[in-house]
């Protein structure tokens, strides 16, 4: 039923791609954003360096002197802030467009506009926004980047909604926005919904782009029962369409289902072919390709690659590198992959933890720590800055190899990182270092420990229930436990009430 519904929907769906990313939208030579000289007031609000100053001030008083300021100039300063990451003074800035009457918004401000709500605020804003954009083609223009934040956040039922919105609009079709909701059915693992897009694409005379085909060929590669020749027929249809060109990304989509399926021999040839369709002018394809000839533990293709690769004009990135040594490591050459990483070193003009952070996990995976311990000493000598995965690193390894005290240092370096990021240590990690601390009855520590932890908020029952414990066992007073577990709202059971009343009493 729910199926039937979603098809008469979609056969009501058809509308026009209105805008591209933002990072797209700012960097397209064919943007209006792109502009030729610098406004003088741009250097004003470029100073500007905290969320909380206004730069509408600033456009305001260079009005009110005579200056001019056009609708392209306006823009250059939007792209700027884009660039530098300066959402909300972009914002506010299209705000004061919006209000200007001899300036006026287009649709691509729009568009650009809600994909900064959505950055912003969220997509309750967002929406609210797209119902008051004033004329057609700017709703037009802005349903993209609303579609693409609720396949963001999966949000099946709005998208859905949205699709049959548009068609109620008036609005016409590309493939893209049918993209976006393959995207979400793939991501949702609603396989059977990905043929039903390619149907209304075809129905209403849509046609087909190359992330169209993949996608479609990816839902049979995933999908349960659906097995590699249905995703055969896809790629032989792809091959018959004149409106496309068979790149090594749709190969290398094909290569990814013959590996999963376990037919590494057809894997391995469509990749050859794959490695003919390669640009001499982008290294992107070289490292994709790499991966999956990792997957098949085939080091001969990843070597090849590698050294093609070099051939390619511009400097070899850090993700590059990181890309081949993850690949070495798949495969577990760790002599090689050391190779690489003192090559990286000589030619890396900032060090970039990321990186040995790849060798750092394979040291550790492989119980092999002290090696790993001298690489995270050589990394700091180095000027290479620890982040969260460093941490997790080394705390996964040293628990795993029974050095607790350099595990629990470790979880300290990590306490750093947690107002810096979002990152969180396992809740495993944490407790086994509590367990820790309880075997050694060490509670002056684990006070501290658990401390740190409910300060940024990841304070579980199990773990104050070793805390009350350990109180009991010392015939310790623990009213300042009880105040952390009533400010974090922890939910007592059965096991804990006993120990509770014990502490009380």
């Amino acid at each position: 039923m729910a199926n039937r519904f979603f098809l008469v929907g979609l056969r009501r769906i058809n509308f026009l791609l209105g805008a591209s990313s933002l990072r797209r939208l700012v960097s397209s030579r064919a943007s209006p954003f792109n502009a030729m000289e610098e406004p003088p007031v741009q250097k004003e609000i470029m100073r500007m360096k905290s969320s909380i100053e206004n730069p509408i001030p600033v456009l305001q008083c260079w009005v009110e002197q005579g200056n001019r300021l056009s609708k392209s100039e306006l823009r250059r300063i939007i792209k700027t802030l884009i660039k530098s990451k300066r959402f909300h003074h972009a914002l506010e800035i299209f705000t004061w467009m919006e209000n200007q009457k001899n300036v006026g918004m287009s649709p691509i401000d729009h568009s650009v506009k809600l994909e900064l709500i959505i950055k912003i605020y969220g997509l309750a804003e967002a929406e609210e926004y797209f119902t008051c954009i004033p004329n057609l083609a700017s709703r037009k223009a802005a349903c993209l980047p609303l579609l693409r934040g609720y396949v963001r956040d999966r949000d099946t039922c709005k998208a859905e909604a949205l699709m049959v919105k548009l068609y109620e609009l008036g609005l016409v079709v590309s493939p893209h926005p049918y993209n976006e909701m393959m995207k979400l059915y793939l991501a949702s693992r609603d396989y059977i919904k990905v043929p039903l897009v390619i149907h209304e694409m075809k129905r209403n005379r849509i046609l087909l782009n190359v992330l169209s085909y993949n996608l479609w060929m990816n839902a049979y590669g995933d999908g349960e029962g659906s097995g590699v020749a249905s995703a055969e027929m896809v790629f032989r249809e792809m091959q018959n369409d004149h409106n496309v060109e068979v790149g090594w990304s749709s190969l290398a989509t094909l290569v990814n289902i013959y590996i999963k399926a376990g037919q590494s021999d057809k894997a391995v040839l469509v990749l050859n072919t794959a490695e003919k369709k390669l640009s001499t002018r982008n290294r992107l394809g070289y490292f994709f390709l790499m991966t999956l000839y990792a997957s098949l533990k085939d080091e001969e293709g990843v070597l090849r690659l590698w050294e093609d690769s070099k051939d390619v004009p511009g400097r070899m990135t850090c993700a590059n590198y990181m890309c081949v040594l993850s690949c070495l490591v798949k495969i577990g050459d760790l002599v090689l992959a050391e190779r690489i990483f003192i090559e990286w070193e000589s030619n890396c003009r900032k060090y970039d933890v990321r990186v040995s952070n790849v060798l750092l996990g394979a040291y550790m995976r492989n119980g092999l720590t002290e090696k790993a311990e001298w690489l995270h000493l050589h990394t700091l000598e180095k000027g290479g800055c620890p982040n969260y995965k460093t941490w997790e690193i080394l705390m996964e390894g040293f628990v795993k190899s029974q050095k607790m005290d350099k595990a629990i240092v470790a979880m300290k370096g990590a306490f750093g990182m947690l107002n810096k990021c979002d990152w969180r240590p396992p809740h495993a990690l944490v407790m086994v270092i509590a367990e820790h601390f309880e075997k050694l009855g060490n509670l002056e520590d684990l006070n501290e420990y658990v401390k740190d932890i409910h300060k940024y908020g990841l304070a579980t029952l199990s773990l104050y229930k070793i805390l009350l414990r350990m109180h009991v066992f010392a015939d310790k007073p623990a009213c300042h436990v009880l105040e952390m577990m009533d400010k974090d709202n922890i939910q007592v059971d059965d096991e804990t009430l006993p120990i509770i009343e014990v502490l009380k009493g």
